[in-house]
């Protein structure tokens, strides 16, 4: 029994014993004993604390003041406070505390629930009961041995455990605009942390911060289960972010805690689809001007039909007025024109047309009799003209193209690149590996892990390969004179001045392992929770990923997760491809060197642009490589630029190709060939290629005018304007040619005066459409885009200077060949004659004949102008429609030739990339950031103002999908204030040695700095004053961020604050991110978005005190100038080709003689053209922008040539009916329009399909076809059915002026014949009859009294005259 009774008596003991491990009042360690042997590599001294179970120590003295410094909650008052704590373990945990603090005192409260719960395992009274030791080990320690505590297990309540995390869990770290608990919370980042996880990440000794191990164990309120008896967990009370603190610390911001936001409304959701009536209101509205049109032009044919039956019943029944019977009493149909109804508009327009006619008559004439002087003149002129492209200037930059100087992108452009320097230059790969199969990783520290196949140990090592081959690219500079390298040019945030290789920011997955080969090779055996794996590169690679910040991992490896140029690298810059977070299941590797972006001017942009061109040569070679595993794209700075230009060299071919089409055509169509025989005779080979020459002199003499006075030129303007003008050219010089040769010369008249005689009576229209054209590119010229401007003054100048030349040395050039033709000479053998002459019947070729008997009649028939005017108006009305509909914006692949490897790039970034282009909101001259209602109003963190700038622009990321924001700004206000924070290292003052009084870093042993360069303030709000904020924001600036201190500024900052030599703040910028943008349409509305966003600012700012009225905040990006033209591109298109459309009505009408109706059917025609153009280019694919508009303001001086030539015919022509006015103007001047304008242009333009640059397949091919189509079917086919119905009528000073001289010719001719010898003397009567003939015919055919008189003389002798129908 003896032996029993002792075991129970020993159990008893021991229960006992356990039970008073665990009771208040008590500690279980106490003191320090020296470093934790288990822990090599640690970012802090490990130093642990001595296994001591005794009481609690009542505290005094400097002891109570360490504690209240530190632990302020344990503060029972001085003699009455008891802690389990020393002054050196005080010293201890304040050291581990500010390095928390300096991430989380932008929220009190969280920096407070922080420091309690390590208060209480440190310190509190109670210690025995809130914590239990679970490890121990004998250290030596100042010579001797002692036990330590080198893990625990800490109880605590899941209550105040949540409330702790939840007063920590959107705390932001305002340099990366990221949350403050994804770097500590391990793998799991701040998506997926929970307070188990965080605490667990303090706990982990391997984090570099923790001096021993700590597991957490958080118990559900009343659950006792597996609990020491003894062991109460803590159930303290957690402070909510949206309370102050009992230190007097205020309540968190916004930014940080979302209880003390604001009741927001919910952002008004974007405008959706305009509607009328529940339907599409555009459809609506088309139907509509359908409708109304077809009601319309119902009700005019039956009013016209109506009339028609009244004119016929007047008709029948012989009243109607003008109907005469001959002697034969036959009805004359066509009326006598008395003087009296000639009216004031019809005299203008024949004086016009007689005026115009006669000096082009003239002028002809002087320039066929003498066509070698005209010749050497014109060959002179254009010599001096063109000798201006000695000094052309051809813009390629494509800000200079697109964006004007003075626009707002432009102006905000070169002050951000003023004051911050230009956006570096981004050279890049995107490497994926779709071949490789995936595996799962089951990690020892974070359990099973998906790894795609590119994630790999083998690829990841060729990377580095690849990293490094590009990294010691060298070549010779003929701009340094000397070999340069990557470290030349290389953006080094850390270090600027002097950068070495390593300084050189590269942003790739290696960077987690410092580009070191060693590290990636690294793998540990080690042991967790008693299961013991080896860790590798993968266990770092996870944590790196979720943990980009930390300076060293959980692992046993103990590496850094920093960069090698010092600067983390968040995970969507190293990688592509993932959903939710899972990194290392990535489809792609980024890879991206970033370069000085140096001025043009700056000798180190060539050295740049050298390097770029090596990096693309590596890369290019690489991909080549059999052995490489990758499938990746690329890019450099330069691409775009190159590409562009490259495509703009191989595509010069087909331009070529495509002229020598035109050219041949011309040639070839201007031949008369009556028969084969002269062939060679008859042929115009050398007057089509006059012409030719004439539009390649006339864009010369355009080019050098304007490179003369100094407005450069562009791709686009020698793409576009030899085509224009070679279309208005070309018809001008077929319709000259045309008419020529259906031309009969008359008995006695010279060849000169019958070329002056053809002039006079085509000349004015040439003029008409020329000088419409020429007028409406010389208004176009108004356009605020580079570009188009440019373009429309070199088009204007180039149409002016093809009709001066035709009008000169094209006449001259046509006499030649006349003066070769008349005397039967071969045109390339020009000694060699012909045997067969030339017919007497003028050649009207194949055309003429062809529209005048089928064409035209078909055409103008009664059906089929009801239905072509039925099937135009469906036409308009749907296009008005599409036009409504189409995509605005240019996509930038565009812009690329087919095959290029910047569309690989363009498709692999869309597709891979996680966040989208940095946008930064830049502050001008005019805002007191020194006082405190100025950093407040700038500010984010505690104290700070609720609609201050930074959180404005995080209220935003809250709805990314309207606000196109993704990632908050970063904020060098909130960064400063938490650097000069007492409770962090970061701002010291040297208080020994000769720097006494100036800024310590965090580096330096705290015997040297023993002096904070701000106190603690008294409402727990710190704000440096005036003085202060001057003082200490250049050692802010210049401080490099470390594991002391990591709100250093050196990098984030150092270039985002600028001041002038006063010290005054002129400029600084707030970076965040926009989401990921694919397209133009998108990139738009992010620009409009971010500016309404710092409009809103801006508003906000002004309201504090000493805020300049001219106060500005702007967005930036480095996209914002190519993209802003689209937000005004649709009421700048509408006002450039409303401004083309003007002259071609005014110069109708005032060339017609103020025909107002002819100047309106012109004008109709081509707005239906225009309409119908962006019509087709919705249903084709085709975006409406710049280069569109260049094309559509291109499409108003086609048009013209296709309508403005078939108007003047119409309404010159003297046929009784509109029809067959019509059927005339369209067999005479359709025919040659077709042949000139239709035929020209169309052959081009369909070997432009064959051109490798999407630009102009698009926008010239696709485009310039459409526009040519339209403007053939308007200007042959609705046109004249519109004539028929809705033209002029007969110019009535036309007919009274024929009528005239037919009555002159009969009354000569009754003369003659009615002469009886009455008087003896003949020769008085003979002299008497020529006198008055004479009389007659010296008279003006608009001198209408005299002439009058003749014809009532006439009408005495012969009552009616049968006047034919002309």
């Amino acid at each position: 029994m003896i032996p029993g009774e002792a075991l129970i008596i020993f159990l008893t003991c021991v229960m006992l014993s356990q039970a008073a491990y665990h009771e208040p009042g008590f500690c279980a360690f106490y003191e320090n004993c020296g470093r934790n042997p288990t822990i090599e590599g640690s970012l802090i001294p490990p130093i642990v604390p001595c296994l001591n179970y005794s009481r609690a120590r009542a505290i005094t003295g400097d002891h109570y003041k360490k504690l209240k410094e530190v632990c302020p909650i344990l503060d029972q008052g001085e003699g009455k406070t008891f802690a389990c704590c020393s002054i050196k373990q005080l010293s201890s945990l304040e050291t581990s505390l500010t390095l928390s603090k300096a991430v989380l005192n932008r929220c009190p409260s969280c920096a407070e629930n922080f420091a309690h719960l390590h208060c209480i395992n440190t310190c509190s009274p109670n210690q025995s009961q809130t914590v239990k030791v679970t490890k121990v080990m004998n250290v030596t320690h100042l010579g001797k041995v002692k036990e330590v505590v080198v893990g625990y297990k800490a109880y605590l309540s899941n209550t105040f455990a949540e409330d702790a995390f939840k007063s920590c869990q959107n705390v932001r770290i305002p340099a990366t605009g990221g949350f403050a608990i994804a770097t500590m919370c391990g793998r799991y980042g701040s998506k997926l942390c929970t307070p188990q996880r965080w605490y667990d990440f303090q706990g982990d000794s391997s984090n570099g911060l923790a001096p021993l191990d700590i597991d957490f164990n958080l118990v559900k309120e009343g659950d006792t289960a597996g609990l020491p008896e003894g062991v109460i967990p803590y159930n303290g009370r957690a402070l909510r972010c949206n309370e102050t603190t009992p230190s007097g610390g205020e309540i968190c911001s916004c930014q940080d805690c979302q209880e003390t936001c604001p009741k927001m409304p919910d952002p008004p959701l974007p405008p959706g689809p305009f509607t009328l009536l529940g339907a599409d209101g555009f459809l609506v509205i088309s139907v509509i001007v359908l409708c109304l049109l077809l009601f319309a032009f119902f009700l005019y044919l039956n009013v016209a039909y109506w009339k028609r039956g009244q004119r016929k019943k007047y008709k029948d029944t012989g009243v109607k007025k003008g109907n005469s019977k001959d002697q034969n009493s036959n009805v004359v149909t066509q009326q006598i024109i008395d003087p009296s109804e000639v009216t004031c508009a019809d005299r203008t327009s024949l004086a016009a047309q007689a005026f115009l006619s006669r000096q082009f008559m003239r002028w002809g004439t002087l320039m066929a009799t003498y066509p070698i002087v005209v010749l050497l003149l014109s060959a002179i002129v254009v010599a001096v003209f063109a000798a201006g492209l000695k000094s052309l200037e051809l813009t390629t930059d494509p800000v200079e193209l697109w964006s004007a100087p003075n626009s707002r992108a432009r102006q905000e452009k070169e002050f951000h690149d003023k004051n911050f320097e230009p956006f570096f230059r981004t050279n890049q790969l995107i490497l994926t590996a779709p071949d490789k199969k995936g595996h799962i990783y089951d990690s020892l520290l974070f359990g099973p892990q998906n790894f795609s196949g590119l994630v790999s140990k083998d690829l990841i090592i060729e990377l580095l390969e690849l990293q490094t081959r590009i990294q010691k690219i060298e070549f010779w500079s003929e701009d340094l004179n000397r070999t340069a390298s990557l470290k030349d040019v290389c953006y080094a945030p850390l270090n600027p001045s002097n950068p070495a290789l390593t300084d050189c920011a590269t942003n790739s997955v290696v960077q987690y392992f410092q580009n070191s080969l060693d590290n990636i090779n690294a793998k540990i055996n080690m042991t967790e929770l008693g299961v013991t794996k080896e860790v590798d590169w993968r266990d770092h690679l996870i944590y790196c990923l979720n943990s980009p910040l930390s300076f060293k991992d959980i692992t046993d490896l103990g590496m850094s997760c920093m960069a090698d140029y010092g600067a983390p690298v968040f995970s969507f810059l190293a990688v592509g491809g993932y959903d939710n977070d899972d990194f290392t299941n990535a489809e792609a590797f980024i890879l991206t060197f970033s370069l000085n972006n140096y001025a043009r001017t700056n000798p180190k942009f060539r050295v740049a642009m050298q390097w770029e061109s090596e990096f693309l040569k590596i890369v290019q070679d690489y991909q080549k490589d059999p052995a490489c595993n990758f499938t990746f794209a690329y890019m450099a700075e330069r691409s775009l630029e190159d590409e562009i230009n490259r495509t703009t060299a191989e595509d010069i071919p087909i331009f070529m190709i495509s002229y020598a089409v035109i050219f041949v055509y011309i040639a070839v169509a201007l031949g008369e060939y009556s028969s084969w025989k002269r062939i060679l005779v008859d042929s115009k080979f050398l007057v089509g290629l006059g012409g030719i020459l004439v539009v390649g002199c006339s864009v010369l003499a355009s080019m050098g005018f304007y490179s003369w006075i100094g407005i450069p030129s562009s791709l686009v303007i020698l793409q576009v304007v030899p085509f224009l003008v070679l279309a208005v050219g070309a018809d001008n010089i077929f319709i000259f040619v045309l008419e020529y040769q259906r031309d009969v010369r008359k008995p006695g008249e010279k060849r000169e005066e019958q070329i002056g005689r053809v002039l006079g009576n085509v000349a004015p229209s040439m003029l008409l459409c020329s000088l419409s054209e020429s007028v409406c590119f010389f208004l176009g010229a108004l356009s605020t885009m580079p570009a188009v401007k440019s373009f429309a003054l070199y088009a204007a100048l180039a149409v002016l200077m093809d009709f001066i030349l035709q009008m000169t040395a094209f006449v001259a050039l046509l006499s030649l060949d006349a003066r070769r033709q008349d005397n039967n000479r071969f045109e390339l053998l020009c000694c060699v004659k012909g045997s067969t002459k030339r017919p007497d019947k003028p050649n009207e070729g194949f055309l003429l004949p062809f529209m005048r008997k089928y064409y035209a009649p078909v055409l103008l028939h009664p059906y089929t102008r009801f239905i072509v005017m039925v099937v135009f108006i469906f036409m308009l009305c749907g296009s008005l429609f599409l036009m409504f509909n189409v995509t605005v914006g240019l996509d930038q692949e565009l812009a690329m030739p087919q095959g290029s490897y910047m569309l690989d790039y363009f498709k692999y970034l869309y597709k891979y990339f996680e966040v989208g282009v940095p946008v930064y909101f830049v502050t001008k001259r005019g805002f007191d950031f020194t006082s405190v209602a100025g950093m407040n109003a700038t500010c984010s963190s505690v104290g700070c103002d609720q609609f201050s700038l930074t959180q404005k622009i995080q209220y935003a990321t809250n709805y990314p999908h309207l606000s196109y924001m993704a990632i908050p700004a970063n904020s060098w206000v909130d960064d400063f204030i938490d650097w000069l924070n007492p409770g962090s290292k970061c701002c010291r003052l040297y208080t020994l040695g000769p720097n006494a009084g100036k800024f310590c870093p965090a580096s330096e042993s705290a015997i040297l700095c023993g002096k904070k360069c701000m106190g603690v303030p008294s409402d727990g709000v710190l704000r440096p004053s005036v003085e202060q904020f001057n003082r200490f924001l250049p050692d802010f600036l210049g401080n490099r961020p470390d594991l002391q201190c990591p709100k250093g500024g050196l990098g984030a900052y150092d270039t985002a604050v600028v001041q002038d030599e006063k010290g005054e703040i002129i400029a600084t910028r707030f970076m965040a991110y926009h989401t990921p943008l694919t397209n133009s349409q998108e990139f738009t509305a992010a620009l409009q978005k971010s500016r309404e966003l710092a409009y809103n600012i801006t508003m906000g700012m002004r309201e504090i005190p000493g805020t300049s009225p001219d106060f500005e905040v702007f967005p930036y990006t480095v996209t914002s100038v190519f993209y802003e033209q689209y937000l005004t591109i649709v009421p700048e298109g509408l006002f450039n080709i409303s401004l083309c459309l003007l002259p071609t009505f005014v110069v109708c009408c005032l060339l017609l003689g103020l025909d107002l109706r002819s100047g309106l059917l012109n004008l109709i025609t081509i707005i239906m053209i225009i309409v119908d153009t962006v019509g087709i280019m919705t249903l084709w694919s085709i975006d409406y922008n710049a280069v569109a508009l260049i094309n559509l303001v291109t499409a108003v001086g086609i048009s013209v040539e296709f309508v403005s030539h078939m108007t003047r015919s119409f309404a010159l022509s003297t046929k009784p009916s509109h029809v067959e006015r019509a059927k005339e103007a369209t067999a005479n001047m359709g025919s040659a329009v077709f042949a000139g304008v239709a035929m020209t242009n169309l052959p081009g333009i369909l070997v432009l399909a064959f051109a490798k640059a999407q630009l102009i397949q698009i926008f010239f091919f696709r485009l310039n076809l459409v526009i040519t189509l339209l403007g053939l079917v308007h200007g042959l086919i609705f046109l004249p059915v519109l004539l028929s119905y809705f033209g002029p009528g007969v110019n009535k000073a036309v007919l009274l002026q024929q009528q005239e001289e037919k009555a002159r010719a009969e009354w000569e001719l009754e003369m003659k014949n009615s002469v009886k010898p009455v008087f003896e003397n003949m020769s008085f009567e003979d002299n008497e009859t020529k006198q008055e003939k004479d009389t007659v015919f010296t008279k003006d055919p608009i001198d209408t009294d005299k002439t009058s008189q003749i014809v009532e003389n006439h009408h005495v002798e012969k009552d009616h005259v049968e006047i034919d129908r002309f």
